[in-house]
């Protein structure tokens, strides 16, 4: 068993506490295989709730460690931050597609911003508790080995 980090790093503006909603949320990953060292084109997504052995028998899995998943804040903004770890087997991650299912707050206003879309790598809404723009920008991560 390998665990894996997901780095996650973006430009946080008037936002923080930007994490995954639910044990159903979506971690879209894709996935080199150990063996033969394939990377499908198609991503593939875990979650909390499911933890089923993918494609390729039993030798090949991949699981959350639920007690990582960290919340990306305010001053992590424009750093690399771990956002969880995942334990996998015969399995390495390599990317990350990151989608709808987020949540944030506003940083100073504590307004709470559901369902945010990171999909098209920037996300922008208005706070009217503090009359200003907020936004996710340059959604970016990486991979490391814990």
């Amino acid at each position: 068993m390998v665990k894996f980090g997901l780095q996650f790093k973006a430009t946080l503006e008037n936002i923080t506490n930007l994490q995954p909603v639910g044990d159903d949320f979506r971690w879209f990953l894709k996935l080199k295989c150990g063996n033969c060292g394939e990377i499908p084109d198609k991503w593939q997504y875990v979650n909390l709730m499911d933890s089923v052995p993918l494609k390729g028998g039993g030798e090949n899995s991949i699981d959350i460690l639920k007690d990582t998943i960290t919340p990306y804040n305010a001053e992590d903004s424009d750093r690399f931050k771990t956002m969880v770890q995942f334990e996998c087997r015969g399995l390495e991650p390599v990317s990350f597609q990151p989608q709808a299912g987020f949540v944030a707050q506003g940083a100073d206003s504590k307004t709470v911003f559901p369902e945010i879309n990171l999909l098209e790598g920037d996300w922008t809404d208005y706070d009217e508790k503090i009359k200003e723009s907020v936004g996710i920008y340059e959604v970016t991560h990486k991979f490391i080995k814990c």
